[in-house]
């Protein structure tokens, strides 16, 4: 079987980088198989003068992108801190996949033609990826000048990407606005929060892909607009230097991945290409200094504000995250519970098992598959919507299974060591 096959290959490669070519091609078999026919389409964009890099990945019908994907919601994919789109790819194809099982709810009750071919965009922030400044002169230049890489600034790339790029080419059901379903891993998930706060009007849904509940550090001395000060540029280019080195590069993922063999060279060299421009320094310094996002209401912590959003969110953590551990997500729970529902917003929980900070990049197939009957129904107040079969289900991805498990009220209760470790931290 194709099982003993795989093993007996594991077993003939010890060298970690004839390791890490074949987990690669071993996961390109698992995304061809996801998805008979896609393609992900590199386009540009410009906001206020600046470049932005973005992606769309389709189905493809005769050799062509299927057009018919534009009359359904799509989905826009944030990214997490120092990647692009690129660290997406795993989990795109996985979207654009057929659900023939959306687990208990009633065929009328599912939007099919949703769950069948959509399209899924990924963007780059300013500054991050393949976009930024034309012309970048370490904050000196023209295009940089008064610049801040704020969360604020990136709220409003994301809005703006939004009503300029993703609207115009979808539409609405029965001549509503169209809506799309935000995705967002780490600092990704904090500005769907935000951006779901001042633009309930744009956001069907909302996944949280261990979302940091924190972001901002609003250093004194500067305001991150550019070019910055002597000292805050001595900071930001000796730190820059020093966390995009390939090797500081490897440790970071080392941490944040939960499953060694999850990545390889390929996403160390593309994270460092990132960095390779004449704008990377400022921006690093910028990043330090600039303020939290502002929130439209008087609250201003992340976990209030959650409380407030009128939309459907879906938490998805992996639960061997070093840093934004499940006591977020369990607070994170405690929130949306507060929420006075009288639009019928509904929220659920899952847990990853043998996962690590990037449940899009370690887990994209059980990543897919909820967020497939998570996106791929109109009826997510009804309670017998089934994301995991079973009370847990093992997914295997090449480098090692993935037990997903869906937590009901009382499992997702915050203990005494949740509510202390997450007043402090975050």
């Amino acid at each position: 079987t194709q099982k003993k096959k795989v093993t007996q290959i594991r077993k003939m490669v010890n060298d970690r980088h004839i390791r890490s070519f074949v987990t690669l091609a071993l996961t390109w078999v698992y995304m061809a198989a996801a998805c008979d026919s896609f393609v992900i389409q590199p386009q540009s964009w410009d906001y206020k003068g600046h470049h932005i890099g973005y992606e769309e990945a389709r189905r493809i019908h005769n050799g062509l992108p299927d057009d018919s994907d534009r009359d359904h919601t799509p989905i826009l994919i944030l990214n997490g801190f120092g990647v692009g789109s690129f660290h997406q790819h795993r989990v795109m194809p996985q979207l654009l996949t057929v659900e023939n099982n959306m687990g208990e709810v009633g065929e009328e009750e599912t939007d099919k033609k949703n769950s069948n071919n959509r399209v899924v965009y990924g963007v780059d922030y300013l500054g991050q990826g393949r976009s930024w400044p034309v012309d970048c002169d370490d904050g000196n230049s023209p295009n940089e000048k008064g610049l801040i890489y704020s969360a604020d600034t990136w709220v409003d790339q994301i809005i703006q990407f939004i009503e300029d790029v993703i609207l115009p080419n979808h539409q609405g059901k029965d001549g509503e606005p169209c809506k799309i379903h935000l995705v967002g891993n780490s600092v990704g998930g904090h500005l769907s929060v935000v951006l779901a706060a001042r633009r309930p009007d744009l956001i069907d849904s909302i996944c949280l892909l261990n979302a940091t509940p924190v972001w901002g550090l609003n250093l004194p001395g500067w305001s991150g607009h550019l070019p910055p000060p002597s000292i805050p540029r001595i900071i930001g280019r000796y730190l820059f230097d020093r966390i995009r080195d390939l090797n500081t590069i490897e440790k970071y993922l080392e941490n944040a991945y939960a499953n060694r063999e999850a990545f390889g060279q390929e996403l160390c060299n593309q994270i460092r290409g990132c960095t390779e421009g004449k704008g990377g320094h400022a921006a690093f310094a910028s990043i330090l200094f600039s303020p939290p996002a502002a929130f439209p209401w008087k609250e201003k912590d992340f976990y209030s504000n959650l409380s407030k959003l009128e939309c459907d969110v879906l938490l998805m953590f992996g639960a061997n995250d070093p840093w934004c551990k499940p006591s977020f997500a369990r607070r994170m729970y405690d929130s949306l519970r507060q929420r006075q529902n009288s639009n019928n917003a509904v929220h659920r929980y899952i847990e990853l098992d043998n996962v690590g900070h990037c449940p899009n990049h370690e887990a994209p197939q059980a990543v897919g598959e909820a967020l497939r009957r998570w996106t791929g129904t109109t009826q997510r107040h009804n309670a017998d919507l089934t994301l995991v079969d079973g009370k847990e289900k093992v997914i295997k991805e090449p480098w090692g299974d993935i037990v997903m498990r869906e937590l009901n009220d009382d499992e997702a209760s915050m203990s005494f060591i949740d509510k202390l470790f997450t007043k402090f931290v975050g």
